[in-house]
């Protein structure tokens, strides 16, 4: 139930930032192209805007299995070593998130501390920047989701993009096509 809300809450909040960062983006565009003029704190919204964006779709990127990754190894494994190496490779995620969070709590613990607000805007400057840590909180729990579900045997390892099998599916496709239109050149032409 909890890693369900979690989902449509990350989505949401996905699309929500997608949607928000192209508006800015494309009034900021008209407003200086047609009018010759611009509001100040876009470009700094905007730039919040991606990197709450990017830390949100790391998280769902592990949850749908959207990364790259190089198991071309871990793949010869048998399937004892095999778990055991991708127990080992989220334990590791797990480490790098901890000194992300750890790292991202200070600094932003110092930032509420001073006061700093942004350049363009009366927003504190550690609001803005709480995606370091709510980001990598969210990654925290794919991971765990992610090694409860190899030492259950629900999952192998990460689902990871495997971008070599996509294109010979892809041109398999391509040759499906190509051999249908042949076919069907060739069959209106003989009608004709």
């Amino acid at each position: 139930m909890f890693i369900k809300i979690i989902n449509k809450l990350e989505e949401s909040i996905i699309c929500l930032l997608l949607v928000t960062m192209t508006l800015m983006v494309f009034i900021e565009v008209i407003l200086r192209f047609c009018f010759n003029t611009g509001l100040m704190w876009v470009g700094e919204a905007t730039l919040y805007t991606a990197a709450w964006f990017v830390l949100f779709g790391a998280s769902y990127g592990i949850k749908v299995g959207a990364h790259i990754g190089v198991d071309a190894f871990v793949k010869l494994l048998p399937n004892t070593p095999r778990k055991i190496a991708a127990i080992i490779a989220v334990l590791l995620c797990l480490f790098y998130c901890g000194l992300f969070l750890y790292g991202g709590w200070i600094y932003l613990s110092k930032m509420k501390m001073i006061g700093i607000e942004m350049d363009d805007m009366p927003i504190p400057k550690w609001i803005a920047m709480s995606i370091l840590f709510i980001g990598f909180v969210l990654l925290v729990i794919r991971f765990l989701t992610l090694l409860w579900n190899i030492i259950t045997n629900k999952q192998q390892g990460f689902h990871i993009v495997d971008e070599a099998q996509e294109s010979m599916h892809l041109a398999q496709e391509l040759e499906e096509t190509l051999r249908k239109e042949q076919l069907a050149a060739s069959q209106g032409s003989h009608k004709q």
